[in-house]
């Protein structure tokens, strides 16, 4: 089977397809750029092993690069004769990046932008909500375009329980209502309305700006599933979005 791997900031998430190039298991664990090569080797073959999985393959793309060098080591020594694909500079992708700086974009973006163009067509737009929310968008070529960066939902919170005495950390979920009747709902009700209202403002600009249609806005990423009902934009929900582009990049380069 064919093991994907995308390393983020706060979580990586892992995913096996088969032949046929459907999704088999999927597991998300957290990041930790202090792992060694070995730490990692007995995290991946403890969820391997547990569905006694065979890797034939390997694609990883990462936004940490410390995590990356490590991962690196472990591949080279825990599974040395897999056939393995690391998203950088030279790796195909067939993504178009039109934009100022092209070593800017992280490898992330480039496979959400693979993904979503090859899943739903073009234009399009993505919303992935990490660390950072991203929304990309995506020409009605495939090429991707650029977009805007915002500080996520976890990086909030903890932002306002850090800087203010008197303001608690509280769970992201929706409250009784919109005016909040106490300090926890207040602050609940600021993230999932504010975050929504500023997901919809920011892509309906994005839309304006591409011709005013689009043929999706998708929303991927681990805290997709907090605000998305509150968005009017949002037309899909990928949560694996980046793990299927990664699937389509090692195709691409083991052909």
């Amino acid at each position: 089977m064919l093991l994907c791997v995308d390393i983020g900031n706060s979580n990586s998430v892992l995913a096996t397809f088969n032949g046929d190039r459907e999704l088999v298991h999927s597991w998300r664990i957290k990041t930790d750029p202090r792992a060694t090569a070995d730490e990692l080797a007995l995290t991946f073959r403890g969820l391997l092993d547990g569905d006694d999985v065979q890797v034939t393959g390997i694609c990883v793309s990462s936004t940490v690069p410390q995590a990356l060098r490590e991962l690196r080591t472990m591949l080279e020594r825990y599974y040395p004769d897999v056939p393995t694909v690391l998203v950088a500079p030279g790796i195909k992708t067939g993504v178009q990046l039109a934009i100022d700086n092209p070593r800017e974009v992280g490898a992330d973006r480039i496979i959400n932008t693979h993904a979503a163009y090859h899943m739903f067509g073009g234009p399009c737009i993505t919303v992935d909500f990490g660390t950072s929310t991203n929304i990309d968008a995506i020409s009605g070529r495939g090429e991707f375009l650029g977009g805007a960066f915002a500080p996520g939902i976890e990086i909030s919170i903890d932002a306002l329980a850090a800087r203010a005495a008197q303001l608690p950390k509280v769970e992201p979920a929706k409250p009784r209502s919109v005016i909040g009747k106490n300090t926890v709902e207040c602050l609940q009700s600021g993230i999932i309305y504010g975050f929504a209202g500023q997901i919809d403002g920011l892509v309906t600009r994005i839309i304006e700006e591409l011709g005013g249609e689009v043929a999706a806005v998708i929303a991927t990423g681990g805290l997709a599933s907090v605000i998305i009902s509150e968005c009017a934009t949002i037309t899909h929900h990928e949560p694996l979005l980046t793990l299927y582009g990664l699937q389509m990049v090692f195709e691409r380069n083991s052909s």
